[in-house]
């Protein structure tokens, strides 16, 4: 059970972001005021962090999780673009994979370092810091 809840977030957010690459205008609210780039940059973040957590949820070493994180985000992201080739009004774009593999990276490695710090126990909380003038 524990590997479906690790796994079950990645792979519903590929299932919105394929849906969402199936349309001609998605959210058009939206994308018609945020530069599209930052869409697919935002967005594969976050695909790169879940992948992230399910990766490291397997055990794997924060840096082979990293890595397979960004890997496995930019090749959907590179199916996605291919996809969207497909799709009426839409078009594939080298430089939105770019986007989806930056987003991704950066993603995965905050989160890496967010949870790092955290199983280490180094924070940046003044109450716990032992200096006193």
């Amino acid at each position: 059970m524990r590997r479906v809840l690790r796994w079950a977030p990645p792979v519903l957010f590929m299932a919105l972001i394929f849906y969402l690459s199936s349309q001609s205008h998605p959210v058009p609210e939206l994308t018609e005021h945020v530069w599209d780039k930052l869409l697919h940059f935002g967005g594969y973040g976050v695909l790169g962090i879940l992948f992230y957590r399910a990766f490291a949820g397997e055990g794997l070493s924060s840096r082979r999780a990293i890595l397979l994180a960004i890997l496995a985000s930019s090749l959907y992201g590179a199916t996605d673009e291919w996809h969207q080739a497909f799709v009426p009004s839409r078009s594939s774009d080298v430089r939105d994979w770019m986007a989806d593999t930056a987003g991704a990276a950066l993603g995965a490695i905050a989160f890496a370092g967010v949870a790092a710090r955290r199983q280490y126990g180094l924070t940046s909380d003044a109450s716990t810091s032992t200096d006193t003038a």
